[in-house]
């Protein structure tokens, strides 16, 4: 099995700092899109202690201002401290940009998929949990319920033999509340609505205080959550983050494709859990290796490789020209049904499907599922 019986994962509340990074740089690439549909986009964001710098390579027709995109989405998350922008964008190498424009990969490049039959998101309990918890932290904040919540935050859950172990949640909080009461309120609206808490070691901000948070605590950096972002480090990854990259990246069009496949034949009860790997060399269309393998390491490539996998293919089935990459940013990639890489498409090239599906019961925080 590739799921272990004992395993930790994460998850970072939209107004952690790596997240704002992320969501800054995707909100730039949605502007682009919005405008030219072709732009080809590469946009890191760093920022912390009141300066953010925006840097990378950007050819498109769009009109950006940059620190205006960057100001919103630090506004939107819920922080209203100033920010000095800076930037530094270029075009595209026309060392890459000769390979793209004939439908290359963007890059050369390991991208791995998973999917289990364990929960109805197919993905790993563990890892719905996480961000149903964090997720659950911003849907109390925004809607005022608890008004001493504040934007940074994050989960962790160890999972034991198919079953929650521990549970921690750390939240920033105004300076007035005490631990007591930050307790009290986690425990019973924030981890309570979740999951079951009975004989669950349940631990709330581990050092007494998080009044701090986001840049003013902290830096942040564009792609520094990418176990968060897809599965919690359970499986391989190959290294390559996704937030502020348009599709021509197969870094990340090529993992949300290999997602869909692996979802697909597990829904389709090839396997109970599979793994598809897909790699590139920059400039090439056609993938020099595709593979899938079961829970059991049985070897699934015949049915991963009937997907088309070139990067043109992945761009026009995943409709991946759609300014829609900003809420990706936080709450995982995947397991969130309102992204076409999360819904069910048959192969390319017919293959035999297998009539035993097997999917376990179980209740995801439904929330979460519908947050775009």
């Amino acid at each position: 099995m590739y799921l272990p019986s004992i395993y930790t994962v994460e998850s970072v509340t939209s107004g952690h700092p790596d997240k704002v990074c992320d969501q800054i740089s995707d909100a730039i690439l949605d502007t682009c899109l919005t405008q030219d549909p072709s732009s080809r986009v590469a946009i890191e964001t760093f920022g912390g202690h009141g300066v953010v710098l925006v840097c990378g390579e950007v050819t498109t027709r769009a009109k950006v201002d940059y620190a205006v995109v960057a100001r919103s989405v630090y506004r939107d998350i819920g922080y209203d401290d100033r920010l000095l922008v800076l930037t530094n964008v270029v075009a595209q190498s026309p060392d890459i940009a000769r390979g793209v424009e004939t439908g290359g990969a963007g890059d050369q490049g390991i991208m791995y998929g998973f999917a289990t039959d364990e929960t109805p998101e197919f993905m790993p309990r563990g890892v719905v949990l996480a961000h149903a918890l964090t997720h659950r932290l911003e849907t109390l904040r925004r809607s005022g319920e608890i008004p001493w919540l504040r934007p940074d935050g994050k989960a962790q859950v160890t999972m034991r033999d198919g079953e929650v172990a521990t549970v921690l949640v750390s939240t920033q909080h105004a300076a007035e509340v005490g631990q007591n009461e930050i307790r009290r309120v986690v425990v019973e609206n924030v981890i309570g609505e979740v999951l079951d808490a009975d004989d669950v070691e349940v631990l709330v901000n581990p050092t007494g205080s998080f009044v701090r948070g986001g840049f003013e605590a902290d830096t942040g950096l564009t792609g520094r959550k990418i176990m968060v972002d897809t599965y919690g480090g359970l499986v391989p990854h190959g290294g390559g983050a996704f937030s502020g990259k348009d599709a021509t990246k197969v870094d990340r069009s090529a993992a949300y494709m290999a997602r869909f496949v692996a979802r697909h034949l597990v829904a389709e009860g090839h396997a109970k859990q599979c793994l598809v790997s897909v790699a590139y060399a920059i400039g090439r269309a056609k993938p020099v290796m595709v593979s899938a393998i079961d829970e059991t390491g049985r070897d699934l490539s015949v049915l991963a490789s009937a997907f088309d996998f070139r990067p043109a293919a992945i761009i026009e089935r995943l409709e991946l020209t759609r300014p829609i990459f900003q809420q990706t940013a936080a709450y995982g990639h995947f397991g969130r049904a309102n992204f076409f890489w999360e819904q069910h498409g048959e192969p390319d090239v017919p293959v035999l499907k297998a009539t035993n599906r097997r999917i376990k019961s179980y209740s995801p925080h439904e929330s979460l599922r519908q947050t775009g």
